[in-house]
């Protein structure tokens, strides 16, 4: 039996659920999120309650990048998306026929366009690191968002 609950929700964000309702389910995605959340927690409590060998800890730590990498990906995805629907048809071509996708950041045509999205996310924060998972993932999913495009509109152009 499903249990009805009420949620507070800031104005700004009732306005867009109002505009999108139609185009998700609110309950399963509340639902998805807070059993993701209460898993980390009873993860985490456990962590403290149990001595894990190296073993069980190394196949947490690989579940966990998986989750943290998706994420990533699925963000630069949807940005790769937003970006090819807005975007100049020069523009795109210069993308799809861009050969070293990782140095496209920097590349001087869209250089100005990564470091507004690297402000706009949590990119930011770990460009300076030593670590470029994240990176990676984020540039991979978004030319996976660019080419889902490309591959929808290009036999209509």
């Amino acid at each position: 039996m499903a249990q009805k609950i009420t949620l507070s929700i800031p104005d700004l964000l009732h306005e867009k659920l109002k505009e999108w309702r139609t185009s998700f389910n609110f309950s399963k995605m509340f639902q998805d999120a807070l059993t993701e959340a209460i898993q980390r927690k009873e993860e985490f409590q456990k962590r403290f309650s149990e001595d894990f060998d190296m073993s069980e800890i190394i196949k947490r730590l690989k579940q966990e990048k998986l989750i943290w990498e998706k994420k990533y990906f699925k963000l630069g995805k949807a940005e790769g998306l937003r970006w090819a629907k807005t975007i100049h048809y020069e523009d795109l071509l210069y993308v799809l026929q861009f050969n070293d996708t990782y140095k496209l950041i920097s590349d001087p045509k869209m250089n100005e366009y990564f470091e507004q999205i690297y402000q706009t996310t949590d990119l930011a924060k770990y460009s300076n690191s030593s670590a470029v998972d994240h990176e990676q993932m984020f540039i991979d999913g978004w030319f996976k968002g660019v080419l889902e495009f490309w591959n929808q509109v290009k036999e209509k152009i």
